[in-house]
């Protein structure tokens, strides 16, 4: 099963920060995708709804999940991670 995780970030923010290493340790890879890097970044994640960082956005089996800040159970439910 093919999965695809982008974080959207900013660096002034240590949930993005929290969120990173979180991933990081339950060996999940993901794509980051710093908002005040690029404006484009920006505008997504105000496509999506939020207006807050972290936002993180898990493609999986053609299907698409937005997880509005470090929701670490969320997450783990999402991700299967026990």
């Amino acid at each position: 099963m093919e999965q695809r995780v982008i974080i959207y970030t900013q660096e002034t923010c240590p949930p993005c920060f929290a969120e990173k290493e979180w991933l990081k340790s339950n060996n999940i890879p993901f794509e980051e995708r710093d908002i005040r890097k690029n404006p484009q970044y920006m505008n997504e994640i105000i496509g999506l709804g939020a207006s807050a960082t972290p936002v993180t956005v898990i493609t999986k089996d053609g299907s698409q999940e937005v997880v509005m800040g470090f929701r670490q159970e969320e997450l783990r439910t999402l991700l299967a991670i026990d």
